[in-house]
């Protein structure tokens, strides 16, 4: 297949999958293993087309991450110390930091250990975890009559706990957005602000796995496959910012029990194929 065609399949692989529930991850892995697309310029080749998914979110967020970044900055300029550390009546950079702190610490030490099960049994079994946990979530958002409604609500625990959840994602096939928006769920967080604050977290997590990816894949970026990455980058970022602005607006009134159901599924269909 021509590489210029595995770019568009990848790109909007990427777009689609990276910000619902459903894992881009391990999709990319099973497509990529269907495809025959494997190796170092395939591991290169998902890290640049990520990127475009993470310009999407910074896109489609741009005002809200103004505000964060401006607020933050007129703070420290005026040495405002105790409203940077106490709870603020809006969402601000501490529960940022909080939320991606278990990442960094966990992906720091578990690296390469975490590269080793990119295969697609691994892929199977997380796919289904992470629907059971989406049900989990959906069960206790039920029997809960009080909720943080909106992300500006979120307090420094709950932003916390959400990012402990996403070290979940390490599990290829899990899905960083499943885990964090399940964690959501179970620390009492509405399906929106959760999607919200996933999808915020996703910026600064995919963009430092990203830059740790690129640097060890820099010696197999050559200039005949630029063309390449830029369909896989455009792509994954035209499909990311639709699919995200289309999500959030259907996520107020549909669970996430279809998204767990497409996850068995395909569950299933990757143990048919092992077996057969």
């Amino acid at each position: 297949m021509h590489d210029s065609i595995i770019a568009f399949i990848f790109g909007i692989l990427e777009g689609i999958t990276e910000f619902l529930p459903i894992s881009s991850t391990g999709h990319i892995i099973l497509v990529g293993n269907l495809l025959g697309f494997m190796g170092n310029k395939a591991k290169s080749f998902e890290t640049v087309v990520q990127l475009g998914s993470i310009l999407a979110i910074v896109k489609v967020f741009w005002e809200r991450l103004f505000n964060l970044t401006k607020t933050y900055l007129e703070k420290i300029y005026r040495l405002e110390y105790n409203h940077l550390c106490n709870k603020s009546s809006q969402l601000n950079f501490n529960h940022i930091l909080l939320g991606v702190t278990p990442s960094v610490i966990v992906g720091s030490i578990c690296y390469e250990q975490i590269k080793s099960i990119y295969i697609p049994i691994y892929v199977m079994y997380a796919l289904i975890a992470g629907g059971m946990l989406l049900l989990a979530g959906e069960w206790i958002k039920l029997t809960v009559i009080s909720r943080t409604e909106n992300i500006n609500e979120l307090t420094y625990l709950q932003a916390f706990l959400i990012g402990c959840f996403q070290c979940l994602a390490f599990w290829p096939g899990f899905s960083r957005s499943g885990a964090t928006i399940s964690g959501g769920l179970i620390v009492n967080v509405s399906r929106y602000a959760a999607s919200e604050f996933s999808f915020i977290l996703a910026i600064p997590t995919l963009l430092g796995a990203s830059m740790v990816d690129l640097y060890k894949n820099l010696p197999f970026l050559v200039w005949q496959d630029f063309s390449m990455f830029i369909i896989g980058f455009t792509t994954a970022f035209l499909v990311a910012r639709l699919s995200v602005k289309l999500f959030l607006r259907i996520i107020r009134h549909v669970s996430f029990v279809p998204f767990a159901i497409y996850r068995f599924f395909l569950a299933a269909m990757i143990y048919w194929s092992l077996a057969g």
